[in-house]
């Protein structure tokens, strides 16, 4: 899956997708729309292959990475985001992984790909200043029970005391002199 055009130049190529959540369902994104949260919030991490040879190299420079970021609202289960919430069971503990076959991750899209955009950074540490964050507006379905499965992964390893993977975000920070600028 590649990325391009909009508020970036070239090709960027994803790397990875990932979630972010909370304990509840009403506190588990890392972006707002008018101070509200979601319950949850994808992130599909691509890096810039015209001008970078990996994902490290492209972290370092500020046209290295762009992420789309999805919010996941509690409502109806979602039948494309199933196949990663069925493969929970088998990446129950930190250190343990997941192949998708026949996976297409822009399933997970809303239908509206109108967006919010800024240069910002990860949301992890070393939180370098390495992206163009794409924010679309429309958020998409996530059940209750799915948000469940979520919060049933574990942030220990197989053997250790359990330790539930819950608050996995970095809360809104401020704008800052950041200029945000919206599509269409």
């Amino acid at each position: 899956m590649g990325l391009t055009g909009g508020p970036v130049q070239g090709t960027y190529r994803l790397a990875q997708f990932h979630f972010h959540w909370g304990s509840t369902d009403h506190h588990g994104s890392e972006h707002t729309i008018h101070g509200k949260p979601f319950a949850a919030e994808l992130h599909l991490v691509h890096w810039n292959a015209d001008k970078y040879a990996n994902m490290a190299e492209a972290a370092k420079n500020p046209d290295g990475l762009a992420v789309v970021g999805v919010f996941l609202q509690v409502g109806s289960s979602n039948p494309q985001l199933q196949p990663v919430v069925d493969a929970m069971a088998d990446i129950q503990n930190m250190g343990t992984q997941h192949t998708f076959s026949n996976f297409n991750p822009s399933t997970l899209l809303p239908n509206s790909l109108d967006y919010w955009t800024y240069d910002g950074s990860l949301t992890t540490p070393p939180l370098l200043e390495s992206v163009t964050w794409i924010v679309l507006k429309e958020h998409i379905s996530v059940s209750h029970e799915q948000m469940a499965k979520f919060r049933s992964l574990l942030f220990t390893k197989e053997g250790q005391h359990p330790c539930h993977m819950q608050n996995n975000f970095r809360p809104p920070q401020p704008l800052k002199d950041r200029k945000v600028r919206v599509y269409p």
